[in-house]
């Protein structure tokens, strides 16, 4: 297990957008964390109120945005439009190619979310928008399947053999997830302190797991993590 601490990280602030950078991003490059497997974007961001992306262009990437405080609203160019709030997730797959803007709907509170890039595992697939809501209740001290490539357990659809799920924890709450032969791990601790396989981590620290057996979380203290079964590439 490679700890990824949050002040490693790449950072631009740029007054109305606040953001960190867990893999080379925009102006930050750094060859020694460029992806993991198909994973290849975790950026920590917090957008001022009423302050956002304006329209812009992706193509062949699954998008997964997770709101952990604040409201997110979102259009594209499928016709889509929603606000993402904390519990809600939403995946664009952008394929062959989607514009669309993000920008925080509230005029007086800023937005705080994690946006996650996955490699799918073609290119030029046609556009998708989807999004759903999963109750605290559902990740309270276990690891909720959030997005997979089947859409198991009422999870979101992306098109990669990756499984992401989140989960909450305090005190004695506890989880194990294995992973299987060649599989690799990454866990991302959103807010709070938790210990990964015995390694204490915190609020923006990462963890990339190769060639181990289970991913173990323990002692965590108003903790939100987000728990990523790879393939490698």
């Amino acid at each position: 297990m490679i700890l990824r601490p949050a002040a490693e990280r790449g950072h631009a602030n740029h007054g109305w957008l606040d953001s960190w950078h867990s893999f080379s991003f925009a102006d930050y490059r750094d060859p020694a964390h460029v992806h993991f497997g198909p994973l290849r974007v975790i950026n920590e961001d917090r957008v001022s109120a009423g302050a956002g992306f304006g329209t812009h262009a992706h193509a062949d990437m699954e998008i997964i945005s997770y709101v952990l405080d604040g409201e997110l609203e979102h259009k594209d160019s499928m016709g889509t439009g929603s606000v993402i709030r904390p519990g809600d997730v939403q995946r664009m797959s952008a394929g062959s190619g989607v514009r669309h803007s993000e920008f925080n709907h509230s005029k007086s509170l800023p937005v705080h979310f994690l946006q996650i890039w996955i490699i799918p595992h073609r290119r030029g697939i046609a556009p998708e928008y989807e999004q759903r809501s999963f109750s605290a209740a559902e990740k309270r001290g276990r690891l909720r399947l959030v997005a997979s490539g089947d859409g198991a357990e009422g999870s979101l659809r992306i098109h990669q053999d990756a499984r992401v799920h989140a989960g909450l924890f305090d005190g004695d709450e506890q989880a194990r997830h294995v992973l299987q032969a060649g599989r690799l791990g990454y866990v991302q601790v959103a807010r709070g302190t938790i210990e990964v396989n015995g390694q204490p981590l915190r609020a923006g620290d990462g963890a990339l797991l190769r060639n181990e057996p289970e991913i173990a979380l323990h002692h965590g203290n108003a903790a939100e993590v987000l728990v990523f079964d790879l393939p490698p590439t």
